[in-house]
């Protein structure tokens, strides 16, 4: 494998390692959030090639029509979903996800049901400002921050541009 693709590669699984339990994302998604809108089919080629031995949660990454996506692999599409049902994922009578529900929005982690604003309101608007800022600086052209590093930055100066 090229090391471009290698790289491109390693992004995705960065990203989809930060989906949590009970959320879906879809492979646009996952090339989006990783910095390359529009290869979200490169995005399934990835995780099709994970070790069967990985931790990486691939099956948290579906299609955008909230589906698990066909394989190749005879009863693979029904394991996925089985893991993701017992992670606390329902599926409608057309074996869709509703992604209203459970799809993950990285700039705003879900509270436990029943609560409303609380102890967490103040994380979840620093995570939502580093989000946008995250999209910010990419939109603007400047430096890609490590997906593991959502803190917000300040001015043009941490997008590489200051």
């Amino acid at each position: 494998m090229a090391s471009a693709a290698r790289s491109r590669w390693l992004r995705f699984y960065a990203v989809v390692g930060q989906v949590p339990a009970g959320s879906v994302a879809t492979y646009g998604q996952i090339a989006l959030l990783a910095g390359f809108p529009g290869n979200a089919r490169q995005v399934g080629y990835a995780l099709a090639a994970l070790p069967e031995e990985s931790d990486l949660p691939w099956q948290r990454v579906i299609n955008a029509r909230g589906e698990v996506s066909p394989r190749h692999e005879p009863g693979r599409d029904a394991f996925q979903r089985h893991l993701l049902e017992e992670e606390g994922v329902s599926f409608g009578l057309s074996g869709r996800v509703d992604l209203a529900r459970f799809g993950w929005q990285p700039g705003a982690p879900r509270l436990p049901r029943g609560r409303g604003r609380g102890r967490n309101a103040g994380a979840q608007r620093r995570c939502a400002r580093a989000f946008a800022a995250l999209r910010l600086c990419t939109a603007r052209g400047g430096a890609r921050l490590p997906v593991g590093k959502l803190a917000a930055p300040r001015g043009d100066a941490a997008c590489g541009q200051g």
